[in-house]
């Protein structure tokens, strides 16, 4: 989190995001599985030469079968040889007509190996996805995979690599799954994807799970429990913000709204570095990686008292540190507000952000991000989730933009609040005002990727239990 010339807010030619709209969450009624003929599967590869950065398997699903498919039931598995014992994989989603944030990615051990395949990638979908009626296919699934080192892959001896299909037609290499009944084509001998034995069969319970649920009931900034409980108020100097303004943790309060306890940041201005006081509150640990960041914010387009027009931030994200210009192990993720622009934007736009790394002087930066030109001001719940795959964000459970395997954290971060003043350009005015953004609840579950509804419906269990706190995420 930090002042951003316009010029740092590029996209990278590499990022693609879709930002398509998200799908129902609802669920979604159950339909008879069709023929065992129900399904065929198209691919082609964009990246045919026997060696490549990135392996691209596109695939087509197509219900041929006479009863409607959840695609949520569809398991697609493409087999192929690692390039060493220890390489890692990761996935991406390039585009897809049903949404990226639909398509799921994980790797998996063949129990056993043949020549040309040791390891899977398994495509799945999320209920977003929809149906598949008969005669209907799901459209363009632009998909890739790579090392995380992004080390040069041979493809040329994978099982379900066909370098001249550049264009669709079936392929029976790889499979399918339909509700847990293989559907169509062949795994590599010995390898039925419907094995027990499978030891990283995807009906296994994942890992993690772990929460951190903090419902903001407290007294004071100065409360006993809310250091207890694992957050600081900031009180140094330094950035972001105005130069010579202070981080004042007094302007940290817990009110009421609704019958419910929030926290309140103010950050406040005469129009001069010296009288500006800004607002921040963060874990002390720095633990979370990978897995589901939920809050419900209150971001405010007016002050509550003075003059408007001030360049204004007020966020949520999460964060580890930057141990060198252009260090490749920083990891950042943002929802920021400016409901007076800024950063070279006239009125008010909402921000997500997925950093790689930064160089503050000169700055360069390396990072992927959504923009809505709009107002926020109101209560909205912000939702983004890290898996090995990709970065999606969610507003008022929305997608609100998916960002690329590139920028997933490589080490532990922690969560954040503040609100800040990029500058004092937008309202020269040297009468006093100040302005609020109010924080409901924060939630993180480790290592598990939860939809916007699952989100709703976890804080509502510990609310009718009257659970206001809960860490059980082990330190990193």
């Amino acid at each position: 989190m930090r002042n951003r010339p316009s010029v740092g807010r590029a996209r990278l030619a590499l990022a693609l995001s879709v930002l398509l709209g998200g799908g129902a969450l609802t669920a979604l009624p159950a339909q008879a599985a069709p023929a065992a003929d129900g399904l065929t599967v198209q691919y082609r590869t964009s990246a045919s030469g026997a060696t490549a950065d990135q392996t691209e398997p596109w695939f087509k699903v197509r219900n041929t079968g006479s009863s409607t498919v959840q695609l949520s039931q569809v398991k697609i598995r493409y087999y192929f040889k690692a390039d060493s014992p220890n390489a890692s994989y990761r996935f991406a989603c390039s585009w897809a007509v049903r949404g990226c944030a639909a398509v799921t990615g994980t790797f998996g051990t063949l129990s056993n190996p043949t020549a040309t395949a040791d390891r899977y990638l398994e495509i799945g979908f999320t209920a977003a996805a929809g149906t598949l009626a008969p005669g209907a296919d799901t459209g363009d699934l632009q998909l890739r995979f790579y090392q995380s080192g992004w080390q040069t892959l041979r493809q040329s001896d994978d099982y379900s690599f066909n370098g001249a299909q550049t264009s669709y037609a079936s392929w029976d290499k790889v499979t399918a799954r339909l509700a847990g009944a293989t559907v169509w084509g062949t795994a590599p001998e010995g390898n039925d994807p419907t094995d027990p034995t499978d030891p990283t069969d995807p009906t296994d319970p994942p890992g993690g799970g772990q929460t951190l649920f903090d419902d903001f009931d407290y007294g004071s900034h100065s409360d006993p429990a809310l250091s207890a409980h694992g957050w600081s108020v900031r009180s140094n100097s330094g950035g972001p913000g105005v130069p010579g303004a202070t981080w004042d943790p007094s302007k940290v309060t817990f009110v009421s709204s609704g019958g419910n306890s929030v926290m309140n940041l103010e950050t406040s201005t005469a129009g001069t570095g010296a009288s500006t006081t800004q607002t921040e509150i963060l874990t002390k640990s720095t633990k979370f990686r990978n897995g589901t960041y939920a809050a419900r914010v209150r971001f405010s387009d007016t002050p509550k008292s003075g003059p408007d027009g001030d360049h204004l931030v007020q966020t949520f994200f999460t964060i580890n540190d930057l141990k060198a210009p252009m260090a490749d192990d920083y990891a950042e993720y943002d929802f920021e507000y400016l409901p007076n622009g800024g950063w070279g934007e006239p009125s008010n736009i909402l921000y997500t952000t997925s950093w790689e790394t930064y160089d503050p002087d000169p700055w360069q930066a390396v990072n992927q991000h959504s923009e809505q030109r709009s107002s926020y001001a109101g209560w909205h719940d912000l939702v983004v989730t890290i898996d090995d795959s990709a970065i999606t964000y969610y507003v008022d459970g929305q997608v609100f933009g998916t960002h690329d395997a590139r920028y997933l954290p490589e080490r532990p971060m922690s969560i954040n609040f503040n609100q800040w003043l990029i500058d004092l350009n937008g309202q020269t005015s040297t009468t006093p005002r100040a302005y609020d953004q109010q924080v409901d609840y924060v939630l993180h579950v480790k290592d598990r990727v939860l939809t916007p509804a699952e989100v709703t419906a976890k804080v509502a269990g510990y609310r009718t239990a009257g659970t206001g706190f809960v860490d059980e995420v082990p330190a990193s």
